[in-house]
């Protein structure tokens, strides 16, 4: 299993990003995918998740209506588009797959390296 983010990086408040995962070596489009964010000195969250078929979402409250997962089971990839940015979002981001038959949003097995999103004037 392999996931890859990419798309972090530094944006002023109010900005916008985009995140992207690519996962490879499983079935993706059998498992939940998440995004899970920690930022330096605070404990990791769950920030997104979305189910196998993109269906059904879940979000943490403070980024409800600002952040929007979906993902592209063809492509094999799932994004995290992240609009209206705060300085409180900087954190490294990871892509996790869940374990199948974990429930929901269900318990991560694989991790991503991270991709490290700054929101900073």
């Amino acid at each position: 299993v392999q996931l890859v983010e990419s798309g972090g990086g530094l944006v002023q408040p109010g900005g916008s990003l985009r995140l992207s995962c690519a996962g490879s070596g499983f079935t993706f489009s059998r498992y939940v995918m998440t995004w899970y964010r920690q930022a330096p000195g605070k404990e990791r969250e769950l920030v997104a998740a979305i189910s196998s078929d993109g269906g059904l979402t879940n979000y943490l409250d403070s980024v409800k209506g600002r952040f929007t997962i979906s993902r592209d089971n063809a492509k094999n990839v799932v994004y995290l588009q992240m609009n209206v940015l705060k300085p409180e979002d900087t954190a490294v981001y990871s892509c996790v797959k869940v374990k199948y038959g974990s429930g929901w949003p269900g318990i991560g097995d694989y991790w991503g390296q991270g991709t490290q999103v700054t929101v900073s004037a």
